[in-house]
């Protein structure tokens, strides 16, 4: 799992983007990490505030709690979760795949 326990107030995780798919899903890819399929295309940041209202949306969380911090213009993202734990964010990620 591609997950990175940084301190009790956030975690960061590694994820591969695909956009312009056929629906918004989250699900493993064949390296054991994370593949998120979005509906949005890679166009003017598009897919990027999809990535963000996505996990914001499933978590119920505030879209101000997810930061991109790094590969806003790559399919390799890392993604920063403000306020959840190591063993929250990993319970969530199971329950979405």
């Amino acid at each position: 799992m591609n997950l990175k326990k940084k301190n009790n107030s956030f975690c960061e995780i590694s994820i591969r983007v695909s956009p312009g798919s056929s629906k918004n899903c989250l699900e493993n890819d064949s390296t054991g990490g994370f593949k998120l399929r979005l509906t949005a295309p890679p166009v003017d940041g598009k897919a990027n505030k999809e990535c963000i209202r996505f996990f914001s949306k499933k978590f119920k969380i505030a879209k101000s709690s997810i930061e991109i911090v790094k590969g806003k213009s790559s399919r390799m993202k890392v993604l920063k979760f403000d306020g959840l734990s190591y063993d929250e964010l990993t319970g969530m990620l199971q329950n979405l795949i």
